[in-house]
């Protein structure tokens, strides 16, 4: 089996930026909303997600199986899919669901057609989404599902989260019906699947991370589930008083707060963002930010006026972010940025940058403006370096966790914050 590393690969996301440049520029502007009526059904809760970022190479006449692991179980469950970053419309189908065995097989009997309004295919317009309807398939907390998609001849660029840290496995033709995947090529980004929602109890509610590389587990081993939101889901299911929330990763390698993505920076901005990859949450209730470590980043990489953003703009941003989130009367809570002495080339150190994320951290600490703050730096930093990461949590460029920090970041989240809850947005 072949792994396919190239420009959309895990291994080089900020290599991934020029080709994603280069698409955008082929397929046109970006649509951000979507023509569907979101559905007000009390038990659907989101139990995973993958924020779209970019628009990825065409795997038309191809099958793709895609593995991902629910945060909490449900009796039944549906899919969305986007065609955010197409260049027209897009039709897939058949699509099936099954509970995962080990590479890209899938557990016998566990097989099962997904739908979209009794069709067995779908096609959205460019910039669209679908929502599927529910599928038996029972469901228990952190299961491994199997999400398989043909994507028929004539379709244009794919609508991709460049990294998905997990393989995905595609086959030529239709190949929705086979139990074992033989070897093939694989991928290493989501294809255009962005959300499993689960059926689940009536106290179950949703926690969405909105972040950069650093929540969406770079520097994390591969099909490991070891992101750091993937511990803290581990963790909330061990904990009984916990177990009907669930976890929806909105982080982006590359992301910015403020700016939407130019080389080597990746996606629409967390502003720009925030309805669509954390608003629209069935059942959210929660929210936790970990953003400005790119903003910081792109004032001291790039040389262009708007990106010469100050810790104030930054700052600026997130009580943008605060306001809305408590319109939706919702509770955020605020992360601290990570220390990054000694960081790998194309990434710098300046003493501008460290005294930003300084001005920020102490913001985020004392400023009063979140819910709550779960002190990342603290719990990662080495104590004899406070602007370094601790070794042992270092994957190695001294900018990203390994899967040690990860979970450290997750033991670093008090499950208190969740003890309280506000009355969940129903979706």
């Amino acid at each position: 089996m072949s792994i396919r590393r190239g420009s959309f690969g895990t291994s080089s996301w900020m290599v991934r930026a020029l080709a994603v440049a280069i698409v955008t520029a082929v397929t046109g502007s970006q649509a951000t909303s979507s023509s569907l009526g979101q559905r007000r059904e009390a038990a659907w809760v989101a139990a995973w997600g993958a924020a779209p970022d970019s628009p990825g190479p065409s795997i038309a006449g191809s099958t793709v199986r895609q593995i991902v692991r629910t945060s909490i179980g449900g009796s039944r469950l549906r899919l969305r899919l986007s065609n955010l970053f197409g260049s027209g419309p897009v039709t897939l189908g058949p699509v099936r669901v099954a509970v995962a065995a080990t590479g890209g097989a899938i557990q016998p009997g566990s097989d099962r057609a997904v739908t979209f309004g009794g069709a067995g295919v779908v096609t959205m317009a460019r910039g669209d989404e679908a929502l599927s309807d529910a599928v038996d398939l029972a469901l228990p907390a952190l299961a491994r599902l199997a999400v398989t998609i043909h994507v028929p001849e004539g379709s244009g660029p794919s609508t991709i989260h460049g990294v998905g840290n997990q393989t995905a496995y595609v086959l030529r033709g239709d190949a929705t019906a086979l139990q074992v995947f033989p070897s093939g090529e694989a991928e290493e980004s989501r294809y255009f699947l962005t959300r499993v929602e689960v059926e689940s109890g009536p106290d179950a509610g949703a926690v969405v991370v909105l972040g950069d590389s650093i929540t969406d587990g770079v520097g994390s081993t591969a099909d490991r589930d070891a992101r750091w939101p993937d511990a803290l889901a581990t963790r909330l299911q061990a904990n009984p008083s916990t177990a009907s929330i669930a976890i929806v990763n909105a982080g982006i390698a590359g992301n910015r707060l403020l700016n939407d993505g130019k080389p080597p920076f990746i996606g629409p901005s967390s502003l720009s963002r925030f309805d669509r990859d954390v608003l629209s949450t069935p059942r959210l209730r929660w929210i936790i930010l970990l953003q400005g470590s790119n903003d910081i980043s792109a004032a001291d990489m790039l040389t262009t006026p708007e990106d010469q953003v100050s810790a104030t703009q930054i700052i600026d941003g997130m009580k943008a972010l605060i306001a809305r989130a408590r319109d939706r009367g919702l509770r955020i809570y605020g992360g601290t940025i990570l220390p990054r002495e000694g960081v790998q080339k194309p990434f710098v150190n300046t003493a501008a940058g460290r005294e930003k994320r300084r001005l920020l951290n102490t913001w985020i600490r004392t400023g009063g403006a979140f819910d709550g703050v779960i002190d990342f730096e603290r719990a990662l930093g080495d104590p004899a370096r406070p602007d370094r990461l601790h070794p042992g949590f270092d994957s190695g460029d001294h900018l990203h966790p390994n899967d040690a920090g990860y979970a450290a970041m997750a033991a670093a989240v008090d499950l208190r914050l969740f003890a309280d809850a506000p009355g969940p947005a129903a979706r």
